[in-house]
């Protein structure tokens, strides 16, 4: 499997790795089946995510993955935020090996869920944003 200079640099060196104390959203999502999961808090000040840290348990794609988010998602406003994508996340790190890109969607919702919770905690309806789905939607399991 190779990864990018940027997903080994993200992992070895992961951007924003903690929690920050009182965050104005917190978004959790994870995925039972390959034990993935990541916690996002935001620190929103006016209309601008002011930082983001995150913890993640899972592999190193899921740690890189979770620290390009936050390093992207700094600095924007939430109008910005909740534009990036797993693909702006995967773009950012020159890509994943396809068995890694449900990581980089993992990153995508766990920014979501951080900002849907500041949206209800502050009772405002941020256009465009959806509320977070069941996180186990990566690996369908199709029932007889």
């Amino acid at each position: 499997m190779q990864y990018s200079e940027k997903v080994m640099d993200h992992f070895m060196n992961p951007r924003n790795v903690g929690e920050i104390e009182d965050a104005s959203g917190v978004g959790t999502v994870g995925n039972a089946k390959c034990g993935d999961i990541m916690k996002v808090y935001l620190k929103i000040d006016g209309d601008i995510v002011k930082d983001a840290k995150f913890k993640t348990f899972g592999c190193g794609a899921a740690v890189a993955t979770s620290s390009m988010a936050t390093e992207l998602i700094i600095g924007k406003t939430i109008e910005e935020a909740i534009k990036i994508t797993n693909k702006s996340v995967m773009e950012a790190l020159d890509g994943l090996p396809p068995v890694k890109v449900h990581c980089s969607c993992l990153a995508e919702e766990a920014l979501q869920a951080a900002l849907w919770d500041y949206a209800q905690k502050n009772n405002i309806t941020i256009e465009g944003l959806e509320p977070p789905k069941d996180s186990d939607h990566h690996h369908h399991i199709i029932e007889e």
